[in-house]
């Protein structure tokens, strides 16, 4: 019996589409569902006993080298379709995280928007917060910081920048700034 391909995307994005045992991930490395307890042992099908593997990870562990084992036309094709489905679903990941992190930076604007009506957030800081702060910091924080930037300096770029040093301080784990601003507002 073999995993079906639903279950193996399932094992693939809880693994990241990345191979367990190395790091590899598509499109350098075709992917595949490795048993942590083998079946010649027992193990069963279901996905707590399967982790991403990549094809040579995989492969290694049964001590033969791959240059040992000839690949048929059919292995190639098949190797290269499946090459492509999981490029195709990290792609979508890929896709949804974008999408993810847009909404969350269009939340920090709407913050800013609430105390500056008449200015909008460049682009360039746009990806700036995409690249330095949404994957660091929850969105509530992040919100939390521009309203405490925005409510504390009354000039748009100067509370910008205000927002810049508080998200790095969080980061950095100095937290005294919100700690006073929810000590004065409850």
């Amino acid at each position: 019996m073999s995993v079906s391909k639903k279950a193996r995307f399932e094992v693939f994005k809880r693994d990241n589409f990345t191979c367990q045992y190395c790091g590899k991930t598509p499109p350098s490395a075709i992917l595949e569902v490795d048993h942590i307890r083998p079946r010649s042992k027992r193990g069963k099908d279901n996905i707590e006993n399967l982790i991403t593997s990549c094809f040579d990870c995989n492969r290694g562990k049964a001590g033969n080298p791959l240059s040992c084992i000839p690949k048929s036309i059919k292995d190639t094709s098949t190797e290269l379709a499946e090459r492509e489905d999981q490029l195709k679903e990290y792609r979508k990941l890929l896709s949804r995280i974008e999408r993810r992190k847009n909404a969350d930076v269009a939340k920090i604007e709407y913050v800013f928007r609430e105390y500056f009506e008449k200015y909008y957030l460049k682009s360039i800081f746009k990806e700036n917060i995409k690249l330095k702060f949404i994957d660091k910091l929850p969105i509530n924080i992040l919100e939390d910081s521009m309203r405490l930037a925005c409510s504390r300096i009354n000039e748009p770029e100067k509370a910008i920048k205000y927002f810049c040093g508080i998200a790095w301080n969080k980061i950095l784990g100095d937290d005294r700034n919100t700690r006073r601003w929810r000590h004065k507002h409850g």
